[in-house]
């Protein structure tokens, strides 16, 4: 089985990956984050010289492809998650189950303004991150993902009865 997570940053997704995971303890399960497929940083566009990963064009789509293709050969369950979990085609039609995370944008300011992981993101920055999710929106909230509200304990046995549905 395959399931993407996407949403805007910080609504969650490598929790729920981290959970699913947890949730499917008996099998060979790969969690796929697609930060770890961006571009080298001169080879992502800048925004008020500051580094643009806002956009589709910083990820390696082509890098990401061939290592979900490779990650469900070698794997019962992958999870695909990013802020572009469902920006390129090949790779949300080897998805067999969808899921979006949403925030509203009060929530959103909220907890990116306590993210430091890659330092205090300025006011003007942040503003473009949502801006920038409401432009890409991750390619399209597919009209079979389940969505939810980021922020929110996961009722278990509801995503069970989801993924577990034959549906694609």
């Amino acid at each position: 089985m395959v399931i993407g997570i996407g949403g805007i940053s910080n609504a969650g997704k490598s929790t729920l990956a981290s959970k699913l995971k947890n949730l499917y303890d008996t099998k060979k399960v790969a969690i796929l984050c697609q930060d770890d497929y961006v571009f080298p940083k001169d080879k992502i566009p800048l925004i008020n010289d500051h580094i643009d990963w806002e956009r589709p064009e910083s990820i390696d789509f082509k890098r990401y492809y061939e290592v979900v293709q490779n990650s469900i050969l070698n794997n019962d369950i992958v999870i695909i998650e990013g802020i572009f979990a469902f920006h390129d085609q090949k790779v949300v039609d080897m998805m067999d189950k969808k899921i979006f995370l949403t925030l509203d944008q009060k929530f959103f300011f909220m907890r990116k303004s306590n993210d430091l992981r890659w330092g205090k993101e300025p006011d003007w920055y942040m503003e473009h991150i949502w801006d920038s999710h409401i432009k890409y929106r991750n390619g399209g909230i597919p009209k079979d993902a389940m969505v939810l509200r980021g922020g929110r304990e996961i009722n278990i046995e509801e995503m069970q009865t989801f993924l577990n549905t034959d549906e694609k």
